[in-house]
């Protein structure tokens, strides 16, 4: 008999802010998403901790009295793990596991460990370690208790290489091995890319576990890797793709998510060439989840660093399915009706209409639901991207509903 295989989650507590720029609202849509990207690293979240501040504080991220009630707390319930929201300072870390003696990790240093487990292909491996020691240089004398204070006086002078310079000098040699190492490797998808010959290329884009993935498999075919985690997907993955008689190129990339660490947008950049060189974007939305405006804000911020904003975009709003608005009481005079209370019907006429009837979906990847009207969308913007290359093969591609499906 199988015996059920027991996952041992680590018991963390994380710990947010209250500013002029974040009120309480948008602190817990961040804890929210912090929660996910514990679950999804190996943590439970047992308890939040967060403080109004007008900026954190320099030392210790929070104040001390809110330092000694989560001390307090993690001692008496085992905690293993404190996770802040924010990037900490080198110093702030330090300060922080002095006082609450546990491990103390942040938002960027949870998302390059998530990263870290899902890196499959020697190149995702090589971008994550360069994020990784990028991340880890600044904070090397807060590592091992034997560099945590270079002692001075009688016996102790004298030429030589600290041991803390040395460790210095190893992550910098690291660093610039692994950037030459990702030269290399974009060389070789360069010219992979140049080998896909002239067909349409299109890119899937958008926030982190909104189906990217699951829209790929239910046109494409393929099995490309799906999990309800953040970051499931990390290695590109792109496929020959053929609706009616049109064959194109389909790319899955990677998610993208709100304070999403520098270090990884630099290193992942090579990645998102596929995205750069894409002559039609698909950029899906997660339209069941309560800040998916954000979402589409935050992917769009990225795609402007990456000079990819002006490509032509066909908005997918995904999951209608799961899409429920949140219960408005009419009679209920102390409640303002928002955008939260909104139905589908309503959305689409809202800023969604703006975005043109053909640039504008709603479907369900994993019911199928308006699929057809998806290929037929897709099946008529690549057609007009591959006639405006190739004039004489107008022919070959008609309307939709005239095109001949492949077996």
């Amino acid at each position: 008999m199988l015996e059920k295989e027991k996952i041992n989650f680590e018991k963390t507590v994380v710990v947010g802010i209250v500013t002029k720029e974040q009120d309480e609202s948008k602190l817990n849509e961040y804890l929210d998403e912090l929660e996910f990207l514990t679950f999804t690293a190996g943590g439970e979240v047992i308890k939040r901790f967060w403080q109004k501040l007008e900026k954190p504080n320099p030392k210790t991220f929070v104040g001390t009295g809110k330092m000694d009630e989560i001390h307090h707390y993690i001692k008496e319930n085992s905690v293993s793990t404190v996770i802040f929201d924010d990037e900490l300072s080198p110093a702030q870390q330090k300060n922080i596991t002095k006082i609450l003696d546990c491990k103390v990790l942040d938002r960027t240093n949870l998302i390059l460990d998530i990263f870290a487990q899902r890196a499959e292909t020697s190149y995702a491996r090589t971008q994550v370690e360069l994020a990784q020691c990028q991340y880890l240089l600044p904070r090397l004398s807060g590592m091992w208790t034997h560099l945590e204070r270079q002692r001075g006086g009688i016996g102790m002078r004298g030429p030589g290489e600290t041991e803390i310079e040395t460790d210095r000098r190893i992550v910098r040699d690291r660093i610039a091995l692994l950037k030459d190492k990702i030269k290399t490797i974009d060389k070789q998808m360069s010219v992979q890319r140049s080998n896909r010959g002239a067909m349409v290329r299109v890119a899937l884009v958008g926030y982190t576990n909104v189906g990217k993935s699951t829209l790929m498999n239910a046109v494409g075919k393929s099995d490309v890797f799906v999990e309800n985690k953040l970051f499931a997907t990390l290695d590109t993955t792109v496929r020959k793709v053929v609706i009616k008689n049109l064959p194109f190129l389909l790319s899955d990339t990677v998610g993208f998510i709100r304070k999403l660490p520098t270090q990884l947008v630099e290193s992942f950049k090579s990645t998102l060439d596929e995205v750069r060189e894409a002559d039609l974007l698909l950029h899906v939305v997660d339209i069941s989840h309560p800040d998916f405006e954000d979402h589409i804000a935050s992917v769009n911020q990225i795609l402007q660093d990456i000079k990819s904003v002006d490509k032509p975009t066909i908005m997918v709003f995904n999951k209608i399915d799961a899409y429920k608005p949140a219960y408005f009481d009419e009679h209920d005079l102390m409640i303002e009706r928002t955008s939260k209370h909104y139905s589908l019907e309503e959305w689409k006429t809202t800023w969604m209409s703006n975005v043109g009837e053909k640039n504008a979906l709603f479907i369900s990847a994993t019911e199928k639901e308006n699929f057809e009207e998806f290929r037929e969308k897709v099946y008529e913007a690549v057609r007009e991207i591959h006639v405006t290359r190739f004039p004489y093969n107008k022919f070959l591609y008609p309307d939709y509903k005239d095109a001949v499906e492949e077996d």
